[in-house]
């Protein structure tokens, strides 16, 4: 199964019941090639009826500056509304429709210390794997914390990109800086802050220095 590739970088995940106008201009000021990817997280409070045209909103924003966008675990979403990928929070979700997808869909899939989702991720050739969580953090609450072995252990084991998410600040990118990764994922990070574009530039300066 060859899939497409996900550059290295930062890896924007958003919350649609966050406000989407904040949303909106915050896509729109980003500059094109300063992101990897763009995640829409799952948090569909109201039904996921209510957040398609937000949907179809950062899928025309971010096709604009050439930026992926990956749906979380909806893949039944990715040609119905035209996106570039899916990222499975579990192995079982992804063994239900990965062969259903085609082989230009971006795949990802969230890693804890069971290395055996690792090797999975690798023998079916997904596009990344996400390590969850790296450091404590409200938004990724349900992951269990990565011992940074698993992460070196992971990177003999396979040869996707990496990428890291859960805590992970522009202070504290630092202490990353014995792994091998591709990237990182942050939400609020970014969007919380109350200058998100400066937020993005201080990340891509940092993990510039270990990428």
């Amino acid at each position: 199964m060859t899939n497409n590739k996900i550059k290295d970088g930062i890896y924007l995940v958003i919350d649609p019941c966050e406000d989407n106008e904040k949303i909106r201009t915050t896509l729109q000021k980003i500059p094109a090639g300063a992101i990897a990817a763009v995640q829409i997280w799952d948090n569909f409070k109201k039904g996921i009826e209510h957040y398609k045209m937000l949907i179809l909103e950062i899928a025309k924003l971010c096709k604009q500056k050439q930026v992926p966008v990956i749906i979380n675990n909806h893949w039944e979403l990715v040609e119905a509304l035209d996106l570039n990928g899916v990222h499975y929070d579990t192995k079982e979700m992804a063994e239900q429709s990965i062969y259903k997808l085609s082989e230009e869909v971006i795949t990802g899939i969230t890693c804890n210390n069971d290395l055996d989702i690792v090797k999975w991720a690798g023998e079916h050739r997904l596009s990344y794997i996400s390590f969850c969580s790296i450091f404590p953090s409200s938004t990724a609450n349900s992951c269990e914390l990565v011992k940074f072995e698993t992460i070196q252990q992971a990177r003999k084991i396979i040869d996707i990109p990496i990428f890291l998410a859960g805590g992970i600040k522009a202070e504290n990118i630092h202490l990353l800086s014995t792994l091998e990764y591709s990237g990182i994922a942050v939400v609020s990070g970014i969007m919380s802050s109350s200058n998100p574009i400066n937020a993005i530039n201080q990340y891509n300066n940092n993990t510039k220095k270990y990428l």
